[in-house]
């Protein structure tokens, strides 16, 4: 039986992350650049910036978790946003994401966290239907904007 395991991700994990990172971004749609995802990881450990979760499915990697730490003013407490979640194509549909969401929600609960945030695209329908069956409540209260600098 093929056992998943997570824990919280260190600097040494850092050639299995990488890896794991450059497949989601070309998930994303973005253009392989390993060394350019090897150094953004690497900043977010060095700077203490985000909490990043490794998953292993028998031993080998299968996906991750990343998480950024904030705050809400109005709840007088501190949220994460999880801005990163993926699973290896071949660890699909073996549990890995919902060890994933465990690690994410306990590791915020256990400092108090009011909520965990995400957003995932309206196409996901796979991701939705996780995140649904596990209790998440999609907003639909709020609209989410966004402004990005002029072309240069």
């Amino acid at each position: 039986m093929n056992t998943v395991t997570v824990r919280q991700a260190v600097v040494a994990d850092l050639e299995a992350l990488s890896s794991l990172f450059d497949d989601y971004r070309q998930f994303q749609g973005k253009s392989a650049d390993l060394p350019a995802c090897r150094a953004f990881l690497h900043d977010r450990f060095n700077h203490g910036e985000s909490v990043v979760f490794l998953a292993h499915l028998a031993a080998r990697p299968a996906g991750f978790a990343q998480l950024y730490p904030s705050f809400s003013s109005t709840a007088l407490a501190r949220v994460f946003i999880l801005n990163d979640l993926f699973v290896a194509k071949a660890a699909r549909r073996a549990g890995v994401a919902c060890a994933l969401l465990d690690a994410v929600e306990a590791y915020a609960w256990s400092f108090g966290a009011c909520r965990v945030s995400l957003n995932v695209a309206q196409s996901n329908a796979a991701a939705q239907a996780l995140y649904e069956a596990r209790a998440w409540v999609r907003n639909d209260e709020f609209f989410m904007y966004h402004r990005r600098p002029p072309q240069a």
